[in-house]
């Protein structure tokens, strides 16, 4: 494929942002080369600034479950600009997206809109400390939350004590009330506990990770989980940024049967627009100002850009449990073609999947952790990526991203997706 324009464009990039890219997961970091500069998507597609064409299984990390420029949300979001851009204040539209979310997260009686993921996981861990007035946060490896400082940390010596920073710009005091655990370690999670469990605020992960690829959940470790946060008094969180309305319209939280304290969404909340939530137990939530003291504020929190796009998003999906069957029936036949084309290609190799969330591990290893999940052949996960490229098949640029299915794609799309799959697997 010819990429000239994109590389120049990316050249220029570099000139003005940093690394050339807003966010570092765009960087092609872990496969090496320069990323591609894309011009527009439609259905399953996107279109590079060279007029190449290629399947999408990122769609913008998530939201775009049932395709770039999908009828529903391109009206509504016609229709409210058409309106106004932000008013900074309330709109009935806030109180419809607010419901929406209470309806379908089995957990949830009150939201807070924000705007990103990274917004949300902040503020919750804000509140869950206001509302236990203790200081400790428990996260695991392998999981992320966002941006937010207290959670950029790496674990300590043992899997009782606290974290240190892995980012220049954290800093100690920031991190120091920060636990890392290992994900799915029962005995672990039972030890921090054991020593800190009067002073624990809170314990956050992803119920179905995306961001060591997608791993999940033992039942045992859910169970500890709700059972030592119950027993201690600490608040449990979901993040469900990635996962929530993506495995199932009730989030991982309805697939499992496990009531978190407080959830976070965004991704498909705002239909592909920059929008966030917090959401949980009234109890809790009415600490957050102004009816609580835990502050939490922002001017386009709550945007009408972005909230129209979210309630043509959730009661698309709510209305139509088709997409959800389609979802998991194409979901299942790529996932049975990635195993056949690795099994003929003798790879070492391990694919886990929850609904349209799937990876493919270079690692013969059943991945259940960022112990086992940093086993994997990186070397040839940039070899595979680089290989799909080249067949029109864009998908996640690491071995450590969840990729992600849509609607849109038909089942030529996953027959082509699979037959490239074979021809690059058999070549490295």
């Amino acid at each position: 494929m010819n990429r000239a324009k994109s590389k120049s464009e990316f050249a220029r990039a570099k000139t003005l942002m940093p690394g050339g890219v807003n966010s570092a997961a765009r960087a092609f970091g872990a496969v090496g080369g320069d990323p591609i500069v894309f011009e527009r998507g439609e259905g399953a597609y996107l279109f590079d600034i060279d007029g190449n064409q290629y399947i999408d299984y990122i769609g913008s990390w998530g939201p775009m479950i049932l395709g770039h420029q999908f009828d529903g949300v391109k009206d509504a979001v016609h229709a409210a600009v058409e309106k106004g851009t932000s008013f900074g204040a309330p709109t009935v539209a806030e109180n419809v997206l607010a419901e929406l979310i209470i309806e379908a997260l089995p957990s949830v009686e009150m939201v807070r809109l924000v705007n990103s993921g990274t917004e949300a996981t902040m503020s919750a861990i804000r509140l869950a400390r206001g509302y236990t007035g203790r200081d400790i946060v428990v996260k695991f490896a392998g999981n992320y939350h966002g941006h937010v400082d207290s959670l950029l940390v790496a674990a300590g010596s043992a899997a009782a004590t606290l974290a240190v920073p892995n980012s220049p710009g954290v800093t100690a005091g920031t991190s120091k009330d920060t636990m890392v655990l290992g994900y799915n370690d029962v005995a672990g999670l039972e030890e921090a506990f054991a020593i800190h469990g009067s002073k624990i605020a809170a314990v956050i992960l992803e119920p179905v990770c995306g961001n060591m690829g997608c791993v999940t959940p033992t039942p045992e470790f859910l169970s500890a989980l709700r059972t030592k946060t119950e027993d201690s008094g600490a608040v449990l969180i979901f993040d469900e940024v990635m996962c929530g309305f993506r495995v199932a319209y009730g989030g991982a939280q309805s697939l499992f049967g496990v009531m978190p304290d407080l959830t976070t969404v965004g991704k498909i909340v705002g239909g592909g627009l920059p929008l966030g939530a917090f959401a949980g137990k009234r109890e809790i939530m009415e600490h957050v100002l102004p009816a609580g003291k835990v502050y939490q504020a922002g001017t386009l929190s709550g945007n009408p850009i972005a909230t129209a796009a979210g309630i043509a998003m959730l009661t698309a999906l709510r209305d139509n449990p088709v997409y959800y069957e389609r979802l998991e029936t194409i979901s299942q036949r790529l996932e049975a073609g990635f195993t056949d084309a690795a099994g003929q290609a003798n790879v070492d190799f391990s694919i886990n999947r929850v609904g349209s969330m799937m990876t493919l591990f270079f690692n013969d290893q059943t991945v259940t952790d960022w112990q086992s999940a940093s086993k994997c052949d990186t070397v040839m996960f940039s070899k595979y990526f680089w290989g799909m490229i080249e067949h029109g098949i864009y998908m996640p640029c690491s071995q450590y991203e969840a990729l992600f299915i849509s609607n849109a794609h038909t089942d030529d799309d996953i027959d082509k997706t699979i037959e490239a799959a074979k021809a690059v697997l058999s070549q490295i």
